[in-house]
Protein backbone atom coordinates (compact mmCIF):
# COMPACT_ATOMS: atom_id res chain seq x y z
CA UNK A 1 0.00 0.00 0.00
CA UNK A 2 1.23 3.54 -0.90
CA UNK A 3 -0.40 6.31 0.48
CA UNK A 4 0.75 9.63 -0.19
CA UNK A 5 -0.14 13.56 -2.04
CA UNK A 6 -1.61 13.49 -5.49
CA UNK A 7 0.86 15.62 -6.16
CA UNK A 8 4.10 13.44 -5.50
CA UNK A 9 3.26 10.80 -7.71
CA UNK A 10 6.00 11.48 -9.47
CA UNK A 11 8.27 9.87 -6.59
CA UNK A 12 7.43 6.47 -7.30
CA UNK A 13 8.71 4.66 -10.93
CA UNK A 14 5.52 2.79 -11.36
CA UNK A 15 5.93 2.90 -15.13
CA UNK A 16 4.33 3.91 -18.04
CA UNK A 17 0.87 2.75 -17.23
CA UNK A 18 1.15 4.60 -13.43
CA UNK A 19 2.58 7.66 -15.20
CA UNK A 20 -1.16 7.50 -17.62
CA UNK A 21 -3.25 6.78 -14.76
CA UNK A 22 -1.73 9.78 -12.61
CA UNK A 23 -1.61 12.24 -14.84
CA UNK A 24 -5.32 11.18 -15.44
CA UNK A 25 -5.91 11.90 -12.21
CA UNK A 26 -4.61 15.03 -11.96
CA UNK A 27 -6.60 16.62 -14.58
CA UNK A 28 -10.13 15.47 -12.94
CA UNK A 29 -12.20 18.58 -11.57
CA UNK A 30 -14.36 17.49 -9.07
CA UNK A 31 -16.99 19.73 -10.34
CA UNK A 32 -17.37 18.41 -13.51
CA UNK A 33 -19.79 15.45 -14.05
CA UNK A 34 -17.91 12.95 -15.63
CA UNK A 35 -18.47 9.42 -17.11
CA UNK A 36 -18.82 6.68 -15.04
CA UNK A 37 -16.07 4.50 -16.58
CA UNK A 38 -13.61 6.38 -18.53
CA UNK A 39 -10.40 4.25 -20.29
CA UNK A 40 -7.27 5.92 -19.79
CA UNK A 41 -5.35 2.91 -21.55
CA UNK A 42 -8.29 0.98 -22.65
CA UNK A 43 -8.12 -2.25 -20.11
CA UNK A 44 -4.86 -1.87 -18.86
CA UNK A 45 -5.76 1.28 -17.02
CA UNK A 46 -9.21 2.77 -16.73
CA UNK A 47 -11.47 4.82 -13.86
CA UNK A 48 -14.16 4.46 -12.02
CA UNK A 49 -16.09 7.58 -10.62
CA UNK A 50 -18.87 7.30 -8.40
CA UNK A 51 -20.35 9.24 -5.82
CA UNK A 52 -22.00 7.44 -2.07
CA UNK A 53 -22.64 7.63 1.37
CA UNK A 54 -19.98 6.62 3.51
CA UNK A 55 -20.88 3.00 5.79
CA UNK A 56 -20.21 1.33 8.98
CA UNK A 57 -17.66 -1.26 9.63
CA UNK A 58 -21.12 -3.27 9.44
CA UNK A 59 -21.87 -2.17 6.14
CA UNK A 60 -18.93 -2.06 4.02
CA UNK A 61 -17.12 -4.91 2.45
CA UNK A 62 -13.52 -6.19 2.34
CA UNK A 63 -11.98 -7.26 -0.79
CA UNK A 64 -8.94 -7.89 -2.62
CA UNK A 65 -8.23 -8.33 -6.22
CA UNK A 66 -6.09 -10.29 -8.34
CA UNK A 67 -5.71 -8.43 -11.92
CA UNK A 68 -5.25 -4.38 -10.74
CA UNK A 69 -4.15 -2.71 -8.81
CA UNK A 70 -6.37 -0.04 -7.22
CA UNK A 71 -5.82 3.59 -7.10
CA UNK A 72 -8.46 6.10 -4.56
CA UNK A 73 -8.58 9.40 -4.26
CA UNK A 74 -11.57 11.42 -2.98
CA UNK A 75 -12.49 14.34 -5.03
CA UNK A 76 -15.15 15.72 -2.67
CA UNK A 77 -15.27 14.78 1.07
CA UNK A 78 -13.45 11.85 2.63
CA UNK A 79 -13.90 8.15 3.45
CA UNK A 80 -11.66 5.64 5.68
CA UNK A 81 -10.36 2.98 4.26
CA UNK A 82 -8.97 -0.19 6.61
CA UNK A 83 -6.24 -2.24 5.28
CA UNK A 84 -5.31 -5.44 5.98
CA UNK A 85 -2.76 -8.11 4.90
CA UNK A 86 -4.34 -10.55 2.41
CA UNK A 87 -2.23 -13.43 3.72
CA UNK A 88 -3.70 -13.20 6.71
CA UNK A 89 -7.56 -13.45 5.80
CA UNK A 90 -10.31 -15.92 5.66
CA UNK A 91 -12.40 -16.28 2.12
CA UNK A 92 -16.31 -15.13 3.07
CA UNK A 93 -16.75 -15.60 -0.96
CA UNK A 94 -13.94 -17.04 -3.54
CA UNK A 95 -12.61 -15.26 -6.10
CA UNK A 96 -14.99 -14.19 -9.24
CA UNK A 97 -12.33 -13.44 -12.23
CA UNK A 98 -15.15 -11.16 -13.87
CA UNK A 99 -15.44 -9.04 -11.18
CA UNK A 100 -11.74 -8.96 -10.15
CA UNK A 101 -12.61 -9.56 -6.47
CA UNK A 102 -12.39 -11.70 -3.69
CA UNK A 103 -14.10 -10.96 -0.41
CA UNK A 104 -13.23 -12.04 2.90
CA UNK A 105 -14.79 -11.98 6.94
CA UNK A 106 -14.90 -9.48 8.83
CA UNK A 107 -14.02 -10.37 12.16
CA UNK A 108 -10.57 -8.85 12.65
CA UNK A 109 -9.01 -5.80 13.59
CA UNK A 110 -7.47 -3.36 10.88
CA UNK A 111 -3.74 -2.86 11.39
CA UNK A 112 -4.08 0.44 9.59
CA UNK A 113 -6.92 2.82 8.59
CA UNK A 114 -6.41 5.46 5.93
CA UNK A 115 -8.40 8.43 6.12
CA UNK A 116 -8.71 9.17 2.30
CA UNK A 117 -9.12 13.07 1.64
CA UNK A 118 -8.99 14.86 -1.41
CA UNK A 119 -5.62 16.15 -2.95
CA UNK A 120 -4.11 12.54 -1.71
CA UNK A 121 -4.34 8.88 -2.94
CA UNK A 122 -4.31 5.54 -1.92
CA UNK A 123 -2.48 2.66 -3.97
CA UNK A 124 -3.25 -0.93 -3.27
CA UNK A 125 -1.75 -3.95 -4.77
CA UNK A 126 -3.11 -7.57 -4.85
CA UNK A 127 -1.64 -8.08 -1.25
CA UNK A 128 -3.12 -5.45 0.06
CA UNK A 129 -7.00 -6.59 1.34
CA UNK A 130 -9.41 -3.09 1.92
CA UNK A 131 -12.34 -2.40 3.00
CA UNK A 132 -13.54 1.51 1.70
CA UNK A 133 -16.21 3.75 2.23
CA UNK A 134 -15.98 4.09 5.29
CA UNK A 135 -17.36 6.77 8.00
CA UNK A 136 -14.94 8.94 9.20
CA UNK A 137 -16.81 11.03 11.63
CA UNK A 138 -19.71 10.85 13.38
CA UNK A 139 -22.29 10.43 10.63
CA UNK A 140 -22.11 9.23 6.88
CA UNK A 141 -21.40 11.72 4.44
CA UNK A 142 -21.71 11.27 0.40
CA UNK A 143 -18.35 11.07 -0.93
CA UNK A 144 -17.41 10.96 -4.79
CA UNK A 145 -14.44 9.85 -5.57
CA UNK A 146 -12.32 8.32 -8.58
CA UNK A 147 -10.90 4.37 -8.34
CA UNK A 148 -8.27 3.62 -10.91
CA UNK A 149 -7.89 0.25 -11.97
CA UNK A 150 -4.22 -0.34 -13.37
CA UNK A 151 -3.32 -3.61 -14.43
CA UNK A 152 -0.84 -5.34 -11.87
CA UNK A 153 1.48 -6.75 -14.48
CA UNK A 154 2.22 -3.32 -15.87
CA UNK A 155 3.26 -1.69 -12.59
CA UNK A 156 6.80 -0.47 -12.80
CA UNK A 157 6.93 -1.65 -16.52
CA UNK A 158 8.33 1.05 -19.44
CA UNK A 159 6.52 1.43 -22.67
Amino acid sequence: MIIDRIAHWRRYDGGTAWEAAMGFLETLNPAREEPERVPILGDDVFARIMSYPTRTPAEAVLEAHDVYIDIQASLVGSEAIAWFPRADLAVETPYDAEKDAVFFQKNVVPPAMVCNLPGQFTLLFPEDAHMPQLVTGDAPETVKKVVIKLRADLWGRKA
